[in-house]
């Protein structure tokens, strides 16, 4: 028999299924196996209804190709129905469940009555097993009609153990053994021999899986890897070694390198293996096969192994792999809960964890960091040590992962702002500017948009736009001072003149962000050349300025009219406090220059 060439696709562009015969066959006429727009086929589920129950092997009767690619394309409209369910049943016996599973679909297209007869529904629920899709099949033939039916429960254990439900999947068989039969056993009896095998405490049953074993040939290289490790689970290693390695003479990929993995789940039981030496034996099977249930056990295993000797790197690897790939936290919540747990131990302050590994270790399980307010509290304390080492972008980088993906709205916004206040630092005030765009809430209470709009205008000037910046400034309640260090930056003298004006401080002492305020006014008119006003500033603060460290820089700006030259200026700019009016937005401002 030739399978077709042809995707499961056909059935028009109602997606079900396919067109098979043999590679020389005309192409399906439209219509065949799916209907014309508009028309059904109705009347053939109360006739599928009224059939007898589909039991034993004459359920499933396997039609040569040319025969059934025939009988499908000369079918009366009446007869469709009727072609296809023949078609499906035969697909079914040669083990094609998505084919048979896209025929069952264009039938129940035609007639949706038919999701109501229990002969569809277990023909439709072998189907979805043979495809794959073990827990939709266990959903369909545990239907009211199909609890109790042998063909039914038959296929049901075939899905459970295959779901690696092993304990629900060896409760079918009182009901199964009925509708087992030689000429199909083959994959059943495997089913039923897995379960006894994976099977745990009372329900294990090794011994029964090597009886039902007994019933395959003795060079089946699927029977003889499950005769293998029910040999080990009573403990006849010597047997379990030869099953072993007759699996690695003639099974298949997936089949030898399972019993690579029994065979070192066997000598962890035995304790014939340090657990250093399991675990990279472990590894390399890791490294060399993914995605399937392999890669689960030996991953479960390797999680075991390293958790129960404190190996925390090795525990994160593993369980973080089982969440990610394997749906670990949705069918054991704990493992989640204990991941968590170990990375929240691992990064608390009180283990004083280098900063490069514990940046690290978070980088790498971020996904699987605590949610809520804990989840936030670890990112933020980290996000603080990178930035107290001046490595803001790591910080930011950190901190916008727990932006994006964990936050809730209510911490987005002073969070965004933090996000874009280590970019400017870090020198990437484009970055700033994207993470505000990407996170903007109008919604957001005004003292979050307020320092948003803060962190904005600084990182505006820094990416040249200071005009933007200022409009962005100028309808800020108290935003006069960040308005002024705008336009010290921009040295536009003269608005920063008239903007500083009002801000002088009235004391008769000067603190040194007062200091720097009045000596960036007289720094101003001084570019402008206001004499003046530099003498009226002399007169208001001589005094205030006498015995501080800034006074020779106040007296040489103020004291004598026309004393001021370029390099004076320079010198005065240079030797202002440090300290400035605006706090910390003037740091933002001045990240990245040279100092």
């Amino acid at each position: 028999m030739t399978r077709s060439r042809y995707p499961a696709r056909v059935a028009l562009a109602l997606g079900a299924a396919l067109l098979c015969g043999t590679t020389a066959a005309p192409p399906l006429p439209y219509g065949a196996m799916g209907p014309v727009v508009g028309a059904r086929l109705p009347g053939f589920a109360a006739e599928l209804a009224q059939r007898p129950s589909l039991t034993g092997p004459s359920a499933w009767i396997a039609i040569p190709e040319r025969k059934a690619w025939d009988r499908l394309t000369t079918a009366a409209s009446a007869e469709r129905q009727a072609a296809r369910w023949d078609y499906a049943r035969s697909l079914i016996a040669g083990e094609r469940g998505p084919e048979a599973l896209g025929v069952l679909q264009v039938m129940r297209q035609d007639d949706p009555d038919l999701g109501m007869v229990d002969a569809w529904r277990l023909a439709h629920g072998a189907a979805l097993a043979l495809s794959g899709r073990s827990a939709d099949a266990v959903a369909e033939l545990d239907m009211p009609g199909l609890r109790a039916n042998p063909e039914a429960c038959l296929w049901r254990l075939r899905a459970l153990a295959e779901s690696g439900l092993a304990e629900q999947a060896l409760q079918q068989l009182a009901c199964a053994g009925p509708a087992l039969s030689a000429p199909r056993a083959a994959p059943f009896v495997l089913a039923a021999a897995r379960a006894g095998v994976e099977a745990k405490g009372e329900a294990a049953a090794p011994d029964k899986a090597l009886h039902w074993l007994s019933w395959l040939p003795d060079r089946d290289p699927a029977a003889n890897l499950l005769r293998g490790r029910a040999e080990q689970a009573l403990g006849h290693a010597d047997q379990a070694r030869l099953r072993f390695a007759r699996v690695e003479q003639s099974g298949n990929a997936p089949q030898r390198m399972d019993a690579r993995l029994s065979q070192v789940e066997g000598k962890i039981a035995r304790k014939a293996i340090a657990p250093q030496a399991a675990l990279k034996e472990l590894d390399a099977i890791r490294y060399s096969w993914r995605g399937d249930a392999i890669e689960e056990r030996a991953l479960r295993l390797a999680y075991s192994i390293a958790d129960a000797r404190g190996d925390l790197a090795e525990t994160l690897s593993a369980g973080a792999a089982l969440v990610r790939y394997h749906d670990a936290a949705a069918q054991q919540p704990e493992l989640l809960a204990g991941l968590r747990a170990k990375l929240s131990e691992a990064l608390d302050p009180a283990r004083k964890l280098p900063l490069d590994k514990a940046a690290g270790l978070y980088w790498d399980y971020r996904d699987i960091a605590p949610s809520g307010a804990e989840g936030d509290l670890m990112a933020s304390r980290l996000a603080g040590r990178l930035q107290q080492a001046g490595l803001y972008e790591r910080a930011a980088d950190l901190l916008s992962y727990q932006l994006m993906q964990r936050a809730g709205d209510l911490a987005r916004g002073p969070l965004s702002a933090r996000v874009a206040g280590l970019y400017i630092l870090a020198g990437r005030p484009e970055r700033a500017l994207r993470t505000l765009r990407e996170t903007d809430d109008p919604g957001l209470p005004d003292a979050m948009l307020t320092e948003r709009k803060r962190v904005e205008a600084a990182a505006l000037v820094q990416v040249g736009r200071p005009d933007e910046a200022m409009a962005v400034l100028q309808d800020l309640p108290g935003s006069a001072p960040l308005q002024a260090e705008v336009l010290w930056q921009k040295r536009d003298w003269a608005r920063y003149a008239d903007a500083s004006a009002a801000a002088l401080p009235t004391g008769r002492t000067l603190d040194p962000v007062a200091q720097a305020q009045v000596l960036r006014h007289a720094i101003s008119q001084a570019m402008l050349g206001r004499e003046d006003a530099l003498g009226r500033l002399h007169a208001r603060y001589a005094g205030a300025f006498r015995g501080l460290a800034s006074a020779p820089v106040f007296e040489m700006l103020t004291g004598t009219a026309g004393a001021v030259d370029p390099g004076k200026l320079a010198q005065a700019m240079a030797a202002i406090p440090s300290a400035s009016p605006a706090g910390d937005f003037a740091d933002l401002l001045a990240a990245g220059k040279a100092p």
